[in-house]
């Protein structure tokens, strides 16, 4: 089975640019992510972090069994 697709994909021109694109991609995305993690303040964090606990604001199609 392997040779059968590694025969196809011999005979695509331009075939080897596809991985160093997919490298580079991969690399640019994660490079970017750790960089905005890094500059988001501790402030930030902890606010979307309380997010789940937080029962002031309850959406409005819930109704409280009380």
């Amino acid at each position: 089975m392997l040779k059968f697709i590694k025969h196809h994909m011999e005979s695509i021109s331009g075939i080897d640019i596809y991985p160093l694109f997919s490298l580079i991609v991969f690399f640019l995305f994660f490079t970017v992510l750790i960089v905005l993690v890094m500059r988001t303040g501790k402030s930030k964090i902890d606010e979307v972090a309380a997010m789940p606990l937080d029962t002031d604001t309850l959406p409005t199609n819930l109704t409280s069994h009380e």
